[in-house]
């Protein structure tokens, strides 16, 4: 997600595209890249930048993919997984009169539906209060919370499901350990983004202080960054974001940095079911791939705009065998829903309580 309105978006893409690939062959995916990396010899992953990047690199691939009537895994090595492990957040409904991110119980009877569903993964954020003052010190009460709420979830879904804890980099190193510490007897399988991506060191001390395997990755673009990661042992299990990372090619190195790392790759999931098909792209070719995350099914908006919905049977999606990145755009149904919104997808402010 950017933070800027939906029209100013729309136009940063289109000065990238007018400047740096129209008119130019798309199968030079790999020297397209590197020009648009280095803008303005600029040379650093930009976030703004990198997001506009990766989806103007996922074009191009869709467009090699579907000229040489191939799916892109094809094209990256070949597919080593015939089925693809997936896990779900737990998401509010219309119906919900209590909040599922706040009520343990509410968040165990979700996790419940899932689990029912076939999930044998699940995701939730157990401490939801972002501030602009973040990193902060976990208050007492926080962490009983935070115990109590993961505890439910765990008596309800028993130990077959594997739990995921979510944060956004709330906290400071001290204080994640705390949280670490109090969640371990739940055996989750991965603390996320325990602290801002922007400090390794202090992640890695995280890590170094928790049975917890560490996740990052959502908000790092490049396996620069991702580079940095593994070195300093932060994470063993690494997240990039196909609309951030810089895009499928991308995260194929990323993937193969964490390989030689004897770490896993989990592609997080925010940016709708493009990002989501260029994710399974790049799992179906990676032998470290450790699960996918989903935005529901794909029976919904997200399914229209790309001519049907996630094939999810017992937990584990479909691979698409179509070409390219196995979707088409109904432009029809984009056109439709075209809107220049404002209000951010998440926004913070300064909380001094």
């Amino acid at each position: 997600s950017l933070p800027f309105a939906g029209a100013t978006i729309e136009s940063m893409i289109a000065d990238v595209f007018e400047r740096k690939l129209l008119g130019r062959d798309p199968h030079a995916t790999e020297r397209l890249w590197r020009d648009v990396y280095a803008m303005g010899y600029r040379l650093r992953s930009d976030p703004t930048v990198m997001a506009i990047l990766s989806g103007l690199e996922m074009a191009c691939w869709d467009i090699v993919g579907k000229a040489v009537d191939r799916p892109i895994y094809d094209l990256l090595g070949g597919r080593v997984h015939e089925r693809l492990r997936v896990y779900t957040y737990l998401y509010p409904t219309d119906a919900d009169s209590r909040d599922v991110h706040r009520d343990p119980d509410l968040a165990a009877e979700r996790a419940v539906a899932y689990a029912e569903d076939g999930f044998t993964a699940i995701k939730f954020d157990p401490v939801v209060e972002y501030t602009a003052l973040d990193p902060s010190q976990p208050t007492a009460a926080i962490l009983d919370h935070a115990e109590r709420y993961v505890r439910a979830i765990r008596d309800a879904v028993g130990p077959e499901v594997d739990l995921l804890v979510g944060t956004h980099g709330q906290f400071s190193a001290s204080g994640a350990a705390r949280l670490a510490r109090r969640l371990e007897p739940f055996d989750p399988l991965w603390f996320e983004e325990p602290v801002p991506p922007e400090n390794i060191d202090a992640m890695a001390q995280v890590a170094r202080r928790t049975s917890i395997p560490i996740a990052t990755g959502e908000r790092l673009s490049t396996k620069y960054e991702f580079r940095e990661v593994l070195t300093r042992q932060a994470a063993s299990i690494i997240q990039p974001n196909l609309g951030r990372v810089g895009g499928i090619l991308e995260a194929k190195k990323v993937a193969a940095l964490a390989e030689a790392h004897y770490a896993h790759v989990a592609p997080h999931l925010y940016n709708g079911p493009v990002g989501l098909a260029a994710s399974l792209q790049l799992d179906a070719c990676t032998p470290n791939f450790l699960v996918q995350e989903v935005i529901g099914y794909g029976a919904d908006f997200h399914g229209d705009l790309v001519g049907g919905a996630l094939v999810v049977e017992d937990g584990y999606a479909e691979i698409p065998t179509a070409p390219g990145l196995g979707i088409t755009l109904d432009r029809a149904v984009v056109e439709g829903a075209r809107s220049s919104p404002t209000r951010l997808h998440l926004d913070v402010h300064p909380r001094d309580d």
